[in-house]
């Protein structure tokens, strides 16, 4: 039997490169949240996302940049995905570099709606610290039998 599409939602924190200029954090920063009315979905529920955080600075460094999905039960977070790219931000002109990632969660337990929250962070003790310019979205797709 075919996948169906049982609900999608986008949560955009910023749709342009420019819009916001927050300084990235060693505490992972909440950039997009959304909640999937799963009620109608079948035994074999997965939830399809992806997710994309631009980064600009002026000094040329690499910066691990780690993108964190987590799915929020009864409120508490369990982390479903993980992603850490090294992003080469900065030449001696300002540059802006996109980290986009997409995974899957499947088989979560259907609890008739389920809650998702990206978070973006870099590690402690870097000479230059990034800047979140934007855009930035956070988007899923649960499908079932």
């Amino acid at each position: 039997m075919p996948n169906v599409l049982v609900d999608s939602q986008i949560s955009q924190n910023s749709s342009t490169n420019g819009a916001i200029a927050i300084p990235a954090s060693t505490t992972p920063a909440l950039f997009g949240t959304l909640g999937l009315n799963t009620a109608a979905a079948g035994p074999n529920l997965s939830v399809h996302f992806s997710a994309t955080v631009t980064l600009s600075a002026i000094v040329a460094v690499l910066v691990p940049v780690t993108i964190t999905i987590v799915r929020v039960v009864s409120g508490v977070s369990f982390p479903i995905y993980t992603a850490t790219e090294t992003l080469p931000v900065g030449t001696l002109l300002l540059t802006t570099d996109a980290f986009t990632i997409s995974g899957a969660d499947l088989l979560p337990t259907n609890f008739g709606f389920v809650v998702y929250q990206a978070f973006i962070s870099i590690p402690e003790g870097l000479a230059v610290v990034p800047t979140r310019v934007g855009p930035e979205s956070f988007q899923a797709v649960a499908y079932s039998d």
